[in-house]
């Protein structure tokens, strides 16, 4: 090769790489260089969009947010944990999740949960809720899970999912039956109006997760 081309191509490399960089809000370029390098150009694609998304929505209001986040990661395919991890049961990572292109209800929850976490909702306004989904016109039902954002206490959640893609009330929700919930800071039982709170998030699935973050 000529030296002309090799500065040439270092130039180019250079420039494309810089710009990566330069245009990363909230993740560093050693993060998106190595989901690049282990899950390839459209994984890297998907992660910078996910980044603008998250910019864009910082100044928005609550419903806005929620909208944003739901309708980014609803895009996404969907894939059992047999078929897609060759697992019985895998929880991924928002990253692992974007990088694979590919998930299941737990990993559509989880990612909308840190995301608005990363977007300054509180913690305590957010929990990923295990329900039973029953479909219409039918008596079977299968387990789900779900993300909830509650205003305030005591107020009935908006629920993010990827089965019924639009945002409503839980109220609205009949085809959903809430079993328990939870986020960082602890575990919920539901009963028949809200919910108890019973201690700790100890769940190992979620132990595991937080290992990989």
């Amino acid at each position: 090769m000529k030296p002309t081309l090799i500065f040439s191509f270092f130039i180019i490399f250079f420039i494309s790489t810089s710009n990566i960089a330069s245009g990363l809000y909230n993740i560093s370029n050693e993060q998106i260089s190595a989901i690049t390098k282990k899950y390839g150009k459209r994984a890297q694609n998907r992660v910078l969009l996910w980044d603008k998304m998250i910019e864009s929505s910082k100044d928005k209001k609550i419903l806005q947010k929620l909208k944003n986040v739901n309708e980014f990661f609803n895009k996404i395919r969907y894939s059992t944990d047999e078929k897609h991890w060759k697992k019985k049961d895998y929880w991924a990572t928002p990253f692992e999740f974007m990088g694979t292109g590919a998930g299941d209800c737990e990993d559509y929850a989880i990612a909308k949960y840190f995301s608005l976490r990363k977007l300054g909702v509180p913690d305590h306004k957010l929990r990923i809720t295990y329900v039973t989904y029953q479909k219409k016109r039918t008596k079977y039902e299968q387990a789900h899970m779900v993300l909830t954002y509650y205003h305030k206490v005591g107020s009935t959640p908006i629920v993010l999912d990827n089965i019924n893609k639009k945002l409503q009330l839980a109220s609205k929700r009949d085809d959903l039956k809430p079993v328990y919930s939870f986020n960082a800071n602890g575990l919920w039982q539901a009963k028949n109006k809200g919910s108890v709170k019973i201690g700790k998030n100890n769940l190992k699935s979620w132990k595991s997760l937080m290992s990989r973050i």
